[in-house]
């Protein structure tokens, strides 16, 4: 997906670039947001008017400890489907900007590279309210939305090819990256639970 969101792209589509990125951020954000709400708001509901706070980060340790050995056993669970980029010949990049944003925005409707992503949806649901659910997904979502970004520069077949062998390059440390973070974030949370 990201390589059919460039500017050599959307010129190719008779769209602009800018307008396809833009519409592929604020989907991005609302679904988020809109999904962290609905998390926030149940977990409200759910863990009623609890503050216990030690409670909340030690089931987010938890969350996060199984997220790192998933990835680290790559037997994350989700859906093995992307985005359908059909989309792409059918509607204007606007809309299809748009969707693919949400789509990526919610984080499970497409492949789900990382177990930290089910984590984030705890995370929201552990606010025990819609704004900050809303503020935990909308971040993850603006994260995800800016992610074509990286291809602003392709503009020429030859910029998209080096795109794809610098992506290539950094498929690797990406893949280990993403647990060490996780298991940084799990250290974090077990300080501030004991704190």
């Amino acid at each position: 997906m990201l390589a059919s969101i460039t500017p050599l792209g959307e010129r190719g589509r008779q769209s602009r670039w800018a307008v396809t990125v833009t519409a592929f951020l604020i989907g991005a954000i609302a679904a988020g947001a809109g999904a962290g709400a609905l998390l926030g708001a149940a977990g409200g509901l759910m863990l009623g008017g609890s503050r216990d706070g030690h409670a909340r980060l030690a089931a987010l340790a938890a969350a996060l400890l199984l997220a790192v050995v998933l990835d680290v056993t790559r037997a994350v669970p989700g859906p093995r489907r992307q985005v359908n980029e059909r989309w792409l010949d059918e509607f204007r990049g606007w809309v299809y900007g748009f969707g693919f944003g949400a789509q990526l925005g919610l984080g499970i409707t497409t492949i789900v590279s990382s177990a930290a992503t089910y984590v984030a949806l705890l995370a929201a649901f552990l606010t025990g309210g819609a704004e900050g659910g809303a503020l935990v997904l909308g971040s993850f979502g603006l994260i995800r939305g800016l992610t074509p970004l990286a291809a602003g520069r392709v503009r020429a077949p030859d910029q998209l090819i080096a795109m794809h062998a610098r992506l290539d390059r950094w498929r690797g440390p990406a893949a280990r990256a993403c647990p060490a973070l996780t298991a940084a974030a799990f250290v974090l949370a077990c300080a501030w639970t004991v704190t």
